[in-house]
């Protein structure tokens, strides 16, 4: 059983001696308060109202129910948007009275050493087979400006992106996994001048998710990125069920904003194929 922080907060002016409408305390919890002698229901005339004779009574009752020594904290803690799971432990005796993200952030990914620096201390990000970078305090992650930032849209693709140098050859790229999927990512990049380029899946639901993820927030900054020879990779590689499946949700062609985005729209309607990014995946050689 958990004590809400809306209810709370009337408790507390319960406390402060208030008496309230029974209409606003109508809770089970209240209900059994009223039934235990914590809270007295008055009624005068068809007017009812809730009050407390005794607040050390409350204060047991909170404590010995829910682990609330000191209301008044648990009102102002409870409100705090960085609260931890041992803060919540010591105000309500529950690790989970309050829905918190214990991990914020994203993974970045290279394949050669990238230089940034981290709350002003200089770090490098240095690539290494299966292990990932995760940038929780993202807020002091900044790379140079020279660095173009690479958004990956799937997982296998970020895990191999030194398969995928041919696509791009530049040095600086620092790659970047959208997932696990938050608004961190793009309140990141919103603070950054660097170069943004979308790699996503190319078929509507690709373009969708970087025109309402990423485009609009990051404006002339961000790019969807088309390799070269699409048309052609359309054509053998593409898939006719992924555009049957997001036809009904599919961009207009006035809202695409981006020449090479208009043209890949060109391709997949025409071609009536989505392809999808891991097929740039370049095999291993042995």
């Amino acid at each position: 059983m958990k004590l809400s922080l809306g209810l709370a907060k009337k408790l507390l002016r319960v406390t402060l001696g208030e008496k309230l409408p029974y209409s606003q305390l109508k809770y089970s919890i209240t209900e059994r308060m009223v039934e235990e002698g914590v809270l007295t229901l008055q009624s005068t005339g068809t007017r009812k109202t809730v009050y407390c004779r005794d607040t050390t009574k409350l204060q047991h009752y909170l404590e010995n129910h829910f682990g609330i020594a000191d209301l008044e904290r648990f009102i102002s803690t409870s409100t705090q948007n960085d609260l931890s799971r041992s803060a919540m432990v010591k105000i309500a005796s529950d690790s989970k009275f309050k829905t918190i993200r214990s991990f914020k952030g994203f993974l970045v990914n290279c394949y050669a050493p990238i230089s940034t620096t981290f709350n002003g201390a200089p770090l490098q990000i240095a690539p290494q087979g299966g292990i990932f970078t995760y940038i929780h305090d993202f807020e002091g992650f900044v790379p140079a400006p020279d660095i173009v930032i690479i958004g990956v849209e799937n997982g296998e693709n970020f895990r191999h992106v030194e398969l995928q140098q041919g696509l791009f050859p530049a040095t600086k790229n620092l790659f970047v996994s959208r997932y696990p999927q938050s608004g961190d990512l793009v309140q990141w990049l919103s603070g950054l001048p660097n170069r943004y380029i979308h790699y996503g899946d190319f078929d509507f639901s690709g373009i969708n998710i970087y025109l309402r993820e990423f485009k609009c927030h990051l404006g002339d900054r961000a790019e969807f990125f088309i390799p070269e020879g699409i048309d052609e990779l359309l054509y053998s590689f593409g898939n006719r069920d992924l555009y049957q499946k997001q036809l009904s949700s599919a961009p207009t062609r006035t809202s695409l904003l981006e020449p090479g985005l208009e043209m890949l729209w060109d391709l997949i309607c025409s071609g009536k194929k989505g392809l999808e990014q891991e097929v740039l995946i370049a095999p291993v050689e042995t």
